[in-house]
Formats: C-alpha cells, structure tokens, sequence
C-alpha cells in the first residue's frame, strides 16, 4: 500500500531546474573570470612614489619608481615601499575579483570556486 501524499519522483523538475541555474553560474562566472584577467588596477605608495599595475590574474604588469626615492644610503625604504605597493595591488585585484563574482553569485559560496 501506497503512502498518502507520496508523488514519487516530484522532486526532480526542481533538482533539473536548479542544477541547469548552477551551470548556467559557472558559465556567467568563467566568462567574468576572463573579463576581470585582463582588466588593469593601478596602486601605489609613499605617495606615488612607487606605482604598482596588476591584472586580474594578479600578474604585475610595471612598477614605477619616481627617481627621487632611489637612494643608495636608504635602499630598505625603496623595498618597504615597493612592497606596500605590490601588497596593495594584490589586495585590490582580490577585491576586484570577490566584488563582482558576489554579483554573480549572489553571495552564495560555491567551494572550489575561484
């Protein structure tokens, strides 16, 4: 005997349907993931004394050093800012990239997933 309210397999138009919206994500995301690759960010330090540009694969792509921070007695000062400056640029593709995945993604975390 059959249990009431049992409609066997009601479930899977629902389960097809969202399994087609997930890969339809995936989709939106891979072509943003292209998109964002190649947009450029631009950061800096020490007041532009050292200016960093990324990519969106977090590729450093120049790094310009104003001529007047080069100084052979303070060559730590050069590395700190180099360094703040590439930290920067990274921190800032990482943003780029987080920010508009969420706006495909609607905040919804998918593991394994850039």
């Amino acid at each position: 005997m059959a249990k009431k309210g049992f409609q066997g397999m009601g479930g899977m138009p629902n389960m097809n349907n969202m399994m087609k919206q997930v890969q339809q994500m995936q989709k939106k995301m891979v072509e943003l993931q292209e998109e964002l690759n190649e947009k450029e960010l631009e950061t800096s330090a020490g007041g532009g004394a050292v200016i960093v540009k990324i990519n969106g694969k977090k590729e450093i792509l120049a790094i310009d050093i104003k001529p007047e921070v080069v100084d052979a007695d303070d060559v730590e000062m050069l590395q700190d800012l180099i360094m703040a400056a590439v930290n920067e640029a990274i921190r800032s593709a990482e943003e780029m990239t987080s920010k508009e995945m969420s706006k495909v993604t609607g905040n919804v975390s998918l593991p394994g997933l850039f």
